[in-house]
């Protein structure tokens, strides 16, 4: 089942121009519910102050990055089950394992397409239960 596109998405990334190439490449799959976070600090309160259905992270940023962003999303009951997408430039055997072993939904290596971005959004919905499914816009 593909992913509702009204779902709210929170893209963290230091970097203003992967913001708005995200939020363009989301904008051509249909998602327009994006809102942003400048690194893993303000994610991280922004998440803890309101409800979203999926998290995509860059990987490197200070002063919190997106792997200890993770750590901190999978620790904390009310966030723990939230998909969270990776993305890096970093193919890094090592780091997409200790991605894994931390919890990540998935992992996406830079440069990347819409398409990419849309195939792994579907397949993170593909394996929530249907009772999380509805987490929209309206609920979330």
């Amino acid at each position: 089942m593909a992913a509702d596109p009204s779902i709210r998405i929170l893209v963290v990334d230091d970097y203003s121009t992967m913001i708005r190439i995200l939020r363009n490449l989301l904008g051509q799959i249909g998602f327009s519910n994006v809102e942003e976070a400048k690194d893993g600090l303000e994610a991280l309160t922004k998440l803890q102050s309101d409800k979203y259905s999926l998290v995509i992270s860059d990987w490197n940023m200070q002063p919190l990055n997106g792997y200890e962003l993770l750590t901190r999303v999978r620790g904390d009951s009310r966030l723990c089950e939230v998909p969270f997408i990776m993305i890096t430039a970093e193919s890094k055997t090592e780091n997409v394992i200790a991605a894994k072993k931390a919890g990540v939904s998935g992992y996406i290596v830079k440069p990347f397409n819409a398409e990419t971005l849309k195939t792994k959004i579907n397949s993170l919905f593909e394996d929530i239960p249907i009772t999380q499914r509805g987490l929209t816009a309206a609920s979330a």
